[in-house]
């Protein structure tokens, strides 16, 4: 069998490199950024007031003066005011150029305007408050942001804060999702007692869109012909295929030869883990990726979130470091293989992430995967995880 590590490897050396697009900056959100996004002037711009209120000057203050005749107002919006009466000052909104000949605002909140003065009812005022200063957060060409940065909202408001209305992304990577097995039978219909619904491909289908993909959903028959032709007419069609079901060693277990007939080069075929052990990967020459996953719903979604993930994050050359969490009780796990572990998260009050078991009934327990969040991998070669021992995880829920 292959090692979890060297299943992780294989998967990696075989990541494609997706085409670059532009796409206009409404189409942007959850794809990957291309291009760094640079500042095309000071950040902000100009001495920015943050507060509503009254411009001045702090050296009228520090001289004694505590009332300041009004002499204009200036908005955000409209071009910077200038203080031209010594001693006065400019009524003055948030988001406005700070006036030339002032250094300090004050709150409407600390003062009161009688017969358009304004008075003061503090006694102590810094020089320069309530003013984002030029170029404080950035200076002109300075990137913000760096290539391969998955967008989010914050980078969509960078973008069109420097004049982006289209953007550098990777082509979204389009994806086959294909179920086999005659005890399958669609969502909409009425199974018989020897049949069951599909629902791995839907599964499936709500991860890989959840990461920004576009997917399409098939089924075959258990039959060596059919898989043979369908496999033949959309592996072309696809940059990465995810098959379910029809991997092990049973008779009518047909997807490792259809897949090897038509010239898909196998990297492995069963990892040393579980759940998921019979886990087929491959890849055409330069072509199409395949992941051909265990059929049992519970296996199908811990290779999709750990393996193919790790595959697309590794497409989009995006460093994901993984997150560790603290086992909240001991564990007993006999067989010699890695173990992705059901588990419910939680911070506790000294910041830690923690990780408790959930109980299921093996790799046919899909209900039990509504009480979990995520898989924690507990690694070979012990069979006693200890309370406190911290093991990397993979969440699958926000």
């Amino acid at each position: 069998m292959t090692s979890v590590e060297e299943a992780i490897q294989l998967i990696r050396e075989n990541a494609i490199k997706p085409e670059i697009v532009k796409v206009p900056l409404s189409q942007a959100l959850g794809k990957i950024l291309c291009e760094p996004l640079t500042a095309d002037r000071d950040f902000p711009p100009f001495h920015r007031v943050t507060m509503d209120g009254i411009a001045i000057a702090h050296a009228d203050f520090a001289s004694g003066q505590r009332s300041f005749p009004i002499s204009g107002v200036g908005a955000a919006g409209v071009a910077q005011q200038t203080l031209s009466q010594p001693g006065s000052c400019l009524e003055i909104m948030t988001g406005a150029m700070l006036p030339t000949g002032t250094d300090t605002v004050i709150r409407y909140e600390d003062l009161r305007i009688e017969d358009q003065i304004a008075i003061l009812e503090i006694d102590t005022l810094k020089k320069g408050q309530n003013i984002h200063r030029q170029g404080e957060d950035r200076r002109q060409g300075e990137i913000i942001v760096p290539a391969g940065r998955r967008i989010s909202a914050a980078e969509i408001g960078v973008a069109a804060t420097v004049g982006k209305s289209e953007l550098e992304v990777y082509r979204p990577l389009t994806a086959l999702i294909l179920s086999s097995g005659d005890e399958l039978v669609e969502v909409a219909q009425t199974p018989l007692p020897h049949q069951i619904r599909r629902s791995n491909n839907y599964s499936i289908q709500a991860l890989l869109q959840g990461w920004g993909l576009e997917v399409e959903m098939a089924h075959v028959a258990d039959d060596q012909a059919a898989t043979e032709r369908l496999l033949a007419e959309q592996l072309p069609k696809h940059d990465v295929l995810l098959l379910s079901g029809g991997v092990s060693k049973g008779k009518f277990d047909y997807i490792p030869a259809a897949l090897e007939a038509l010239g898909v080069q196998k990297s492995f075929h069963r990892v040393a883990q579980r759940p998921g052990k019979p886990f087929w990967f491959g890849r055409i020459p330069g072509g199409t990726v395949v992941f051909a996953l265990p059929g049992n719903p519970v296996s199908t979604f811990v290779c999709t979130t750990v393996y193919f993930q790790d595959w697309l994050m590794t497409s989009w050359d995006i460093q994901h470091p993984r997150p560790k969490a603290q086992l909240t009780k001991d564990v007993h796990f006999h067989p010699d293989l890695n173990y992705y572990l059901q588990v419910r998260l939680h911070w506790n009050d000294e910041g830690r992430l923690l990780a408790e078991p959930v109980e299921g009934h093996g790799s046919g327990d899909l209900a039990n995967l509504t009480d979990a969040d995520a898989f924690l991998m507990l690694p070979r070669g012990s069979d006693l995880f200890l309370k406190g021992e911290t093991f990397p995880v993979w969440p699958f829920r926000p």
